[in-house]
C-alpha cells in the first residue's frame, strides 16, 4: 500500500486547523476558563484572550480553508477577512477596558473592507470561470 503523503498532509493541515480553531473559539468565548485551563500566566486579561481568541480562529480557518483554495489572493482575504471581522467584535465587546475610543470603529471598517474584498475577489472568480466555461461550450 503506497502512502499518499499529499492527502496526509491535507489530512494533518484540517486537523491542526480545527485544533487551532477551537483553542481559538474557547479563548474568544470563554477567556476566564480558557486562562484558567490552559494559558496561566498571569495577570489575566480577558481583552488579550479575546484578542488571541480572534486571531486564532483566523488562523486555524485559514488552514481549513487552504486545503480546498485555488487562489492564495481569496484565502487571503478569506483569513483577513476572519480575523479581523472576530478582532473588531473583540474590540466592541471589550471597549470599556481601555485602548482607543475609536479602534471598534476603525477596527469595524478595517474588517468591512477585507469582506468586501473577499466578496469582490470571488466574484472575480466566478466571471472568469464563467467566461472560460462559454468559450468551451462555443468550440
Amino acid at each position: 500500500m503506497q502512502l499518499d503523503l499529499s492527502r496526509l498532509v491535507r489530512i494533518f493541515t484540517v486537523a491542526v486547523g480545527a485544533l487551532i480553531t477551537f483553542l481559538g473559539l474557547w479563548s474568544f468565548f470563554s477567556p476566564q476558563s480558557f486562562y484558567d485551563q490552559l494559558a496561566t500566566f498571569p495577570p489575566y486579561n480577558r481583552h488579550l484572550f479575546h484578542d488571541v481568541g480572534a486571531f486564532q480562529i483566523g488562523i486555524g480557518a485559514g488552514l481549513m480553508l487552504a486545503v480546498r483554495a485555488r487562489d492564495a489572493l481569496l484565502l487571503g482575504l478569506e483569513v483577513g477577512a476572519i480575523a479581523s471581522v472576530v478582532h473588531a467584535i473583540s474590540h466592541v465587546i471589550d471597549r470599556n477596558l481601555g485602548g482607543r475610543t475609536t479602534d471598534p470603529l476603525s477596527l469595524s471598517l478595517l474588517a468591512l473592507l477585507f469582506v468586501a474584498a473577499a466578496v469582490l475577489r470571488r466574484r472575480e472568480l466566478s466571471s472568469r470561470a464563467e467566461r472560460r466555461a462559454e468559450v468551451v461550450q462555443t468550440d
